[in-house]
């Protein structure tokens, strides 16, 4: 296995060492400098801004594993920014269990982060120095639009954008599926519905106009999109996806209260 790069700008540790390996080779293969740890330990000895990408199952195990170090760190005036992407963890119940003066930052991405089109919002605790915030920005700017909000939304965030794209995977697989079975191939049906989702949202993004106004210049009395429009409205699909909102929404507070 490859070892640890001497003056890499990226660690990464993994239970499973082989994909922490993987990811540090897929950074070689884009010229950024990056290396492995043996241990969560280590990483947290060594960070500046120390990313805890795990199941909120699991983060109590690795907070408690970490503890010792970042104590030692903070008692040293030198304790790294810790970054959670951990659905339901409060700020304050990760320093309840790291230190409580430890310099916390929570955020919550989305999958199309991998393709630098996420949306990531971003909390932080007051010990986070502004210098520290803007680094963070900086280093998460390359993965998406980056906002800074108070924390109690971070539930709301996680059922909407957090939760969002599998929601709106499963209407473009929809919206492919019906160009299916009016006779489009697969292949032209699968890309004329994700490209009407992408040019849909951009026109919501870009023009400023609220949903309702941009869903009157498509409709027109007797047509064919008002015809599709009372089916949906007839099998509720609004208030289905509001609801599919609202149970992400209580589950990531579940998951903190667990």
């Amino acid at each position: 296995m490859k070892a640890a790069a001497k003056n890499a700008e990226v660690y990464f540790t993994d239970t499973e060492k082989e994909k922490a390996v993987i990811l540090s080779e897929q950074f070689a293969q884009m010229n950024l400098n990056a290396g492995v740890l043996d241990s969560n330990t280590e990483a947290a000895q060594k960070g500046d801004f120390v990313f805890l990408a795990v199941k909120p199952q699991v983060l109590s195990d690795v907070l408690c594993e970490i503890a010792p170090a970042l104590r030692d760190r903070h008692i040293a005036a030198n304790a790294p920014v810790m970054v959670s992407m951990a659905a339901g963890w409060s700020i304050a119940k990760i320093q309840s269990v790291i230190g409580e003066k430890v310099p916390v930052a929570r955020l919550m991405p989305n999958t199309p982060s991998l393709i630098g089109k996420g949306m990531i919002a971003l909390a932080v605790s007051p010990e986070v120095t502004a210098d520290k915030l803007d680094t963070l920005k900086i280093i998460l700017n390359g993965a998406g639009i980056v906002d800074i909000l108070e924390e109690h939304y971070m539930d709301a965030v996680t059922g909407l954008s957090g939760s969002g794209p599998a929601f709106v995977y499963l209407f473009i697989d929809a919206l492919a599926d019906g160009g299916l079975n009016a006779g489009l191939p697969k292949e032209k049906a699968l890309f004329y519905a994700a490209q009407t989702v992408l040019g849909s949202a951009a026109m919501v993004l870009e023009t400023q106009k609220q949903p309702n106004e941009l869903k009157d210049m498509v409709t027109s009395p007797n047509g064919t999109t008002i015809a599709g429009l009372n089916i949906l409205e007839r099998d509720d699909f609004s208030g289905t996806v509001i609801k599919a909102v609202e149970a992400a929404w209580k589950r990531s507070i579940e998951l903190g209260e667990a």
